[in-house]
């Protein structure tokens, strides 16, 4: 890898809107989803059924970040005078990894062993 190559990065990231005054955060949530729409990464907004709240982004590392950022600013200019985010990022150089496949890749590994618990 050259140094102006840019890192892969699979991300999960919680972005949790403050000090709005509202008990929900769902239109705050909308708004973080039109901008990930508009960036071409993968992305895959988790309700809080098993897999807990956040979203999984992935791409090159710098328009991850790039995202998260634009997801703060839109967020920011619907309202919301702070948010905390915590993110989490894993990345590889051991193997080469299908942009879009990232995440899915190890969900399903993952699933192949439950599977194989079952079978016994």
């Amino acid at each position: 890898m050259g140094q102006s190559d840019d890192l892969y990065a699979v991300a999960d990231f919680c972005l949790v809107p403050m000090g709005t005054g509202e008990s929900s955060v769902a239109e705050y949530v909308a708004e973080c989803v039109r901008v990930l729409e508009k960036t071409g990464l993968k992305f895959k907004v988790r309700a809080p059924v098993r897999s807990g709240y956040g979203t999984n982004l992935e791409g090159p590392w710098s328009a991850v970040m790039q995202a998260i950022h634009d997801c703060h600013a839109a967020v920011h200019a619907k309202g919301a005078p702070r948010i905390a985010t915590d993110i989490r990022i894993g990345t590889r150089v051991d193997r080469e990894i299908e942009p879009g496949t990232g995440n899915d890749h190890k969900v399903k590994r993952v699933e192949e062993i439950l599977a194989k618990d079952q079978k016994s």
